[in-house]
């Protein structure tokens, strides 16, 4: 597995506080590096103005109505303190590989490079395209950008997530919004000589916690492990001195929508509450989102991708609670299945790591879903 020590090796963290954020561009060129030989067309991609963010496009075989396998090359932030061995280095113990991104999801690119490399793609009839993003745990900024540019050419895409080698074709969405509200600072020894935003933010706190109970009994899905959108109250700023009333408070928001809610409505309720809850108090509100917001993910359960990876994996298809880029790939018109080897549960942990055993069966998936679907005759439907 040295591709797969290379790439674990290569630090790509991608975060909204520019204090961790860090570029891909090595790692997307090593991994073009690779597919170039094994003669694909290799595309890179700046990822907004940052030169050092790459999304790669890599296609060999005719046409445009092929399988694309993708992946984000990022990865969160590390705690290096936290881990048993370094996280930037793969490292195999009791038949695990342990390193930043060993499952979620640098672990994706190795196991294509190895399934193409037992195959003989002369014999592609239709295309296959390798796409691997950036900026995926931050703000789906290389997402939008291929959505932006027109996209990849491909009509069922496979996005290799940590799902356990369990299909998923349906997953929510995800909002996330930070609420400031500006009042006026003062001695804290007579309240009245300032508006406390600290104070303010106690009742947005309980407004909000209201509003969640209330959008949980107007929304349900059993189809996922918890059943409910959910509302996390992900990070909280105001103040700077004891004696001092707090001018300036803030609240960063994390929500997760399922299939039929829409972002915008919903992003409009959450204000709502906001400003209901500051009504009369001399507050100003100022609402920003950290990113554009992502759509819940639904593929049709028979759509040919999702029967395929059943048949494949042995496994019903079923939904997640977190999302992925696969929204962006259905809008370009693709069919998207989400089926990875790592598991959620390790994902964005210390001592993250990918079980040995789920390796082989990964790749005879990837080949399996190669053959099936560029290398034989088309057939109705197809």
């Amino acid at each position: 597995m040295d591709c797969f020590s290379e790439l674990i090796a290569l630090p790509s963290v991608s975060s909204i506080d520019p204090r961790f954020d860090m570029g891909n561009s090595k790692l997307a060129e090593r991994l073009g590096e690779w597919l170039e030989s094994l003669d694909f067309t290799v595309e890179y991609r700046q990822v907004g103005r940052n030169s050092a963010k790459i999304n790669l496009v890599a296609c060999r075989g005719p046409g445009e109505r092929g399988l694309v396998l993708s992946g984000h090359t990022d990865t969160v932030p590390v705690t290096e303190s936290a881990w048993r061995q370094d996280p930037f280095r793969l490292t195999e113990r009791d038949n695990r590989l342990y390193g930043l991104g060993a499952a979620d999801m640098k672990c994706f690119f190795p196991l294509i490079i190895a399934a193409v490399r037992e195959m003989d793609l002369d014999r592609l009839q239709r295309s296959l395209c390798i796409v691997a993003t950036y900026d995926e745990e931050s703000t789906m900024s290389g997402a939008r950008a291929l959505v932006d540019a027109g996209g990849v050419p491909g009509r069922f895409a496979l996005i290799g997530e940590p799902t356990g080698l369990k299909p998923v074709h349906l997953h929510k969405g995800i909002m996330m919004e930070t609420i400031r509200l500006l009042g006026r600072s003062g001695h804290a020894c007579d309240p009245a000589l300032g508006i406390s935003a600290l104070d303010g933010m106690r009742v947005v706190l309980n407004r909000l916690a209201d509003w969640r109970d209330e959008i949980q009994v107007r929304w349900r899905n059993t189809a996922f492990g918890v059943p409910v959108p959910t509302l996390n109250f992900g990070c909280i700023h105001g103040g700077d001195n004891p004696n001092r009333i707090c001018g300036e408070c803030e609240l960063s928001i994390d929500l997760r929508i399922l299939p039929g809610m829409e972002l915008e409505e919903i992003r409009a309720e959450i204000r709502r509450a906001v400003m209901q809850a500051v009504d009369g108090t001399g507050l100003t509100v100022e609402f920003h989102p950290v990113f554009a917001g992502l759509p819940a993910m639904q593929t049709d359960r028979d759509s040919k991708i999702v029967r395929l990876g059943e048949q494949l994996s042995g496994m019903e298809s079923g939904a997640v609670d977190f999302g992925t880029e696969g929204p962006y790939f259905n809008s370009l018109g693709m069919e998207t299945l989400i089926l990875g080897p790592g598991d959620i549960a390790q994902a964005h942990q210390a001592d993250e790591f990918l079980a040995m055993d789920r390796i082989r069966p990964m790749i005879e998936i990837l080949r399996q879903m190669i053959d099936r679907i560029c290398m034989r005759k088309a057939t109705d439907g197809d």
